[in-house]
């Protein structure tokens, strides 16, 4: 059964996964929640303490679920609201919390408001979406873009009106500046809160409000943390001033933290991407009555050097005050990081050297499915592609189909996701790498994973303690977790060379018991590539 532990979050590790690519149960090619009920039990064993399920709510499934057209029943693909219940009560009983995601920011263009917005401009729902006369040119308002691709606005031809949508143009924008619309969201969650469950991931968080001036975005000439997507997407040549990260959004949060401080021990992640993620991270999750963590992308990008991942680090200790981040290295959005950070496809060490990292951090981890099996990014054949992101963007941008593709449980057909051919192809190199082929196998990337995550459990200065940054002359990241009762130094190798770092300390006695080889040798931190060192030190 659940803790009554209230901050339980903060200590927590998150298993994210993304349903249609989990466990198909009924043999129609797509995961669904039975199927992820039947697999709970794999889940509780990694020694995770919550999943977070992404949307299974009833969509059109143009952005595969983050286009909810009712946003309180499970749409046909996935099972019923009956399935849910069954996986909410097995969850529990297995001592597993469950997170869902909410898309509130925006709907799907067949949900009953956005029919109802659009029929005419005086009606009880016209002001329910973000809707602009044009330009005079007959243009949109303004120069906002959808991080899809081309202008966030679509004219419609009955209102004669353009409609704002941050994303695809099935996705319409909601009026957050409507208070009808803000207690409309609030009673959905409310809905699944009554339901049982434990909190909520929100969807893009930070783009609930727009400025209504409607002033067009400065733009920019690159984007210098990923020029590649700013090359092949204007979105990320434009400086978002005004189309997201809005001030008023810091008042409805409010909102929704009363509403789950009503529910005691429920908890609530806000997915942040911003020009200043860290200062929204911070912003979010201050004072105890806003969110209670926030993920950003700041570790989702293609930088692993040393010298960035300290300044990712450093900037967010010395902004987030008395908040609270969720780190992650993969997610359903970005490829993933044992194919973005690594180059050596044949390293069994790097994933779990970056799993060690993750758990390292203040913060609570989310681990992303499969990455506790090594998995690398798939590369999904232009014919089958499914992800509209890639479709429009290919070849320059591949899309989120990589690293959404099924999870290989076994080595049989499919990899044992399903019965018949799956929505996307299993990837043959992940069915090598499969839960069953893992499993047997003591040295295991799987069975590192679980022993990392079960001597973190153990570990008082990882769950509740400070971080230091400590100085290091090579590409060793270095720091110090310190708790009331525990001091414990940590040395990561993300490279492919051995490391060597002086010891910052007169006295350090190595810890045993986490999987990884890291040494003290003539007084200095010795580092095999992908390795980890922990000691305790006073």
């Amino acid at each position: 059964m659940k803790a009554l532990n209230p901050s339980w979050w903060r200590s927590a590790v998150i298993y994210q996964i993304y349903p249609r690519s989990f466990m198909d149960a009924n043999a129609d090619g797509i995961g669904d929640l039975p199927g992820i009920t039947s697999k709970l039990d794999y889940v509780a064993e990694l020694g995770v303490d919550a999943v977070w399920i992404s949307p299974f709510f009833t969509s059109p499934m143009r952005d595969f679920g983050y286009d909810v057209s009712d946003y309180r029943d499970v749409d046909p693909l996935f099972g019923t609201l009956t399935d849910f219940r069954r996986l909410l009560e097995r969850a529990h009983d297995l001592g597993l919390r469950v997170l869902i995601d909410q898309v509130l920011s925006h709907t799907s263009d067949e949900h009953t408001w956005f029919q109802e917005s659009q029929s005419a401009k005086d009606g009880e729902k016209s002001d329910w979406y973000v809707w602009a006369d044009p330009a005079a040119d007959g243009g949109p308002p303004n120069n906002w873009l959808s991080v899809f691709g081309g202008s966030a606005w679509t004219l419609h031809e009955g209102r004669q009106q353009y409609y704002l949508h941050n994303f695809l143009v099935s996705q319409p924008d909601l009026n957050f500046h409507n208070a009808d619309v803000r207690r409309a969201q609030l009673e959905n969650i409310k809905f699944w809160l009554d339901l049982g469950v434990d909190g909520f991931r929100f969807d893009v968080v930070n783009f609930y409000f727009h400025n209504q001036s409607l002033q067009s975005n400065p733009t920019v000439d690159i984007n210098s943390t990923n020029p590649s997507a700013a090359d092949a997407n204007p979105y990320f040549k434009q400086q978002h001033l005004y189309d997201i990260d809005q001030s008023e959004n810091l008042g409805f949060l409010q909102d929704v933290r009363k509403l789950l401080d009503q529910y005691p021990g429920t908890t609530s992640i806000g997915e942040i991407s911003s020009d200043d993620s860290l200062g929204r991270m911070a912003e979010y999750t201050s004072d105890g009555d806003k969110l209670h963590m926030a993920y950003t992308f700041d570790l989702l990008g293609p930088r692993k050097d040393a010298a960035y991942i300290r300044s990712v680090i450093a900037n967010l200790e010395t902004r987030i005050g008395d908040g609270w981040p969720c780190w992650a290295l993969s997610n359903h959005d970005v490829e993933r990081a044992a194919s973005r950070w690594c180059k050596d496809s044949t390293s069994d060490a790097f994933p779990k050297a970056a799993l060690a990292m993750l758990l390292s951090l203040r913060g609570s981890p989310c681990i992303y499915q499969g990455e506790e099996l090594g998995l690398r990014e798939s590369k999904v054949a232009r014919a089958d592609l499914q992800d509209p992101f890639g479709i429009e963007f290919w070849p320059d941008l591949l899309g989120r189909d990589g690293c959404r593709t099924p999870l290989a449980w076994s080595r049989e057909v499919n990899g044992g996701f399903s019965t018949i051919k799956p929505w996307l192809p299993v990837d043959k190199a992940h069915i090598a790498l499969s839960v069953e082929s893992q499993k047997c196998i003591a040295s295991s990337i799987l069975n590192s994973v679980k022993q990392l995550i079960l001597w973190r459990k153990e570990q008082p200065a990882l769950l509740e303690g400070d971080l230091e940054l400590l100085p290091t002359q090579s590409e060793m990241l270095c720091w110090l977790r310190r708790s009331e009762s525990q001091s414990m130094l940590i040395a990561i190798n993300l490279t492919a060379d051995t490391l060597r770092e002086d010891l910052p300390f007169a006295e350090a006695k190595v810890m045993q018991g986490h999987g990884f080889s890291g040494s003290i040798e003539n007084g200095g931190i010795v580092l095999q590539p992908y390795d980890a060192f922990f000691a305790s030190v006073h």
